[in-house]
């Protein structure tokens, strides 16, 4: 059991609810950011369980952002918790919390689960989280239940909305640059993680991909290739080589 696990199961403060493979996830996933200063962001406030025991997770040096629709949760602030009141769903709303947190370690959207409300919430704020931060989106169950906007295969939803993701972080190997192009995205997430009901995306400063080549070619069906029509086939980059790697795909322009 780690450290999250027990201190969900041990909770004697406010309450709390979360699925329970939550806590081995999470403490995967952000375990690095522990007694560090981490600026945390979670939507959906509730009874203010979670946002103590992030702030027990993490640490004295965390700094912790609740929002939600409901304004009592307001008096639900102690120290190293901060309260925000409004809609997940109003963009504006959204914008503004970048006034009191302008850069984000870690955010969690356990709001409202509606799709508008998640996929607001990840148009404003994603791109404001850290290079090495993290992006969670729980409760993606209802993706799948029409009284919360979803639906199997239902076009808006946010399991059919992420599908996207795939596709922009290879945006690099594409041969159709006009349909699918390098994008932020494609340049700083790192990873996705799908889990029932909670995907985790994984953000790094990446340059295009490179293979590298080494050792002797070994099959006569090889040795009859020439490099350059390898290069050209599996960008390939020998060791060695200076130029920057986009010039082995002069057709493919970053935006």
């Amino acid at each position: 059991m780690n450290d999250l696990e027990k201190y969900i199961l041990e909770n004697t403060g406010n309450q709390t609810c979360k699925w329970s493979h939550y806590a081995g996830i999470y403490d995967r996933h952000l375990s690095k950011f522990r007694g560090k200063e981490v600026n945390l962001l979670e939507f959906g406030v509730s009874h203010g369980g979670s946002l103590q025991i992030w702030k027990r997770y993490f640490g004295p040096k965390a700094r912790i952002i609740g929002a939600d629709i409901n304004p009592e949760c307001k008096k639900l602030e102690e120290d190293q918790i901060t309260i925000l009141v409004g809609d997940q769903g109003d963009k504006k709303f959204l914008g503004s919390i970048l006034d009191h947190m302008p850069e984000i370690d870690i955010l969690i959207d356990d709001g409202g689960h509606r799709m508008k409300q998640q996929v607001n919430t990840f148009e404003v704020l994603f791109p404001h989280i850290k290079p090495d931060g993290v992006y969670a989106c729980e409760d993606l169950n209802t993706s799948y239940w029409h009284r919360y906007g979803g639906g199997y295969k239902k076009k808006g939803s946010f399991i059919e909305y992420s599908k996207n993701f795939i596709d922009h972080l290879n945006a690099w190997h594409s041969e159709q640059p006009h349909r699918l192009n390098i994008s932020d995205f494609t340049k700083t997430v790192d990873s996705l993680h799908y889990y029932d009901s909670l995907l985790i995306i994984e953000k790094r400063l990446r340059e295009m991909p490179y293979a590298i080549e080494t050792g002797h070619p070994s099959t006569n069906f090889y040795l009859k290739k020439t490099l350059a029509e390898r290069l050209e086939r599996l960008w390939l980059r020998p060791i060695g080589y200076k130029e920057s790697p986009t010039s082995l795909a002069p057709n493919r322009k970053a935006k």
